[in-house]
């Protein structure tokens, strides 16, 4: 079987932290025939996956290198800090990073903030990922500053977290090179925009015969004009009917032939009565 033979099939790459499941779930309705393979990359190795065409399209967090990358972003996270459960800070219902600049944080090698300086005291080391870091926290030996759906992600029960209101954030975006911007790609931008199946944004499909109705507008209907040899017929005959009222000579056509009925038959005069 040679490549252009094989079933058409899409492959979607997406970050721990992002929930792919409701954009797949429509994707399978709309597009049974073409199965969606997710796959899970991490943040820093996305755009890797995406550059080498191991991955068709991903959910991936900004900053995208947008001179190769084209990128819709979705949401930005709340940022927090994992804390151990009996931790002071858990009596507040957010901090700021002034209140962490006595804490050891840690800072993993997968860090997904852009820290111009990363807050607090410098742990010992850095871990290698967010969930080594996770266990240390756990360890009482520092604490974590992480997007809320990671935190989520890799949550014990022995932690919590608080919002850290003047943290950097974390944006998601659907991200893919723009130089292969396919027609499957447009269908998953479709998806994630909520656009409905017949949108006609994106991609479109042939309009049934009973949605092309004259004076529709271009969002519901064609919206064609008449052309010109219609409105030349047009034209004419409203040439033609006004030089007829004019003269006082009829117009070339009667209402009846108009209405495809017959000419209307002149009324009957009933007999006269005769007097007593």
């Amino acid at each position: 079987m040679t490549g252009s033979e094989e079933s058409p099939s899409f492959r979607l790459a997406y970050v721990p932290g992002v929930t792919p499941a409701k954009w797949v779930r429509i994707w399978n309705e709309r597009l049974p025939g073409i199965p969606l393979t997710l796959v899970q990359v991490p943040a820093a190795e996305a755009p890797g996956v995406l550059r080498a065409g191991e991955a068709d399209a991903g959910f991936v967090r900004l900053p995208v290198d947008r001179t190769y990358f084209s990128a819709i972003p979705l949401y930005t996270e709340t940022t927090v800090v994992v804390v151990p459960k009996d931790h002071l800070l858990t009596a507040a219902e957010e901090v700021t990073l002034a209140d962490l600049a006595d804490e050891v944080l840690f800072h993993p090698l997968d860090d997904v903030f852009d820290w111009d300086a990363p807050p607090g005291e410098p742990a010992f080391e850095r871990p290698a990922t967010t969930p080594d870091a996770v266990e240390l926290v756990a360890a009482n030996v520092g604490l974590l500053v992480v997007p809320q759906s990671l935190a989520r992600l890799y949550h014990r029960r022995d932690l919590t977290y608080r919002p850290v209101v003047d943290a950097p954030q974390s944006s998601v975006a659907l991200s893919w090179p723009e130089e292969a911007t396919t027609d499957l790609v447009e269908d998953l931008i479709g998806i994630v925009r909520g656009r409905t199946v017949n949108s006609t944004r994106g991609r479109t499909t042939a309009r049934p015969a009973a949605d092309a109705r004259p004076g529709r507008s271009d969002r519901g209907g064609s919206g064609q004009k008449p052309s010109a040899k219609s409105s030349g017929k047009s034209a004419s005959k409203s040439s033609g009917a006004s030089s007829a009222k004019s003269s006082g000579k009829p117009a070339g056509r009667t209402a009846g032939a108009r209405t495809g009925g017959r000419p209307a038959k002149p009324a009957k005069r009933g007999k006269p009565r005769r007097r007593s």
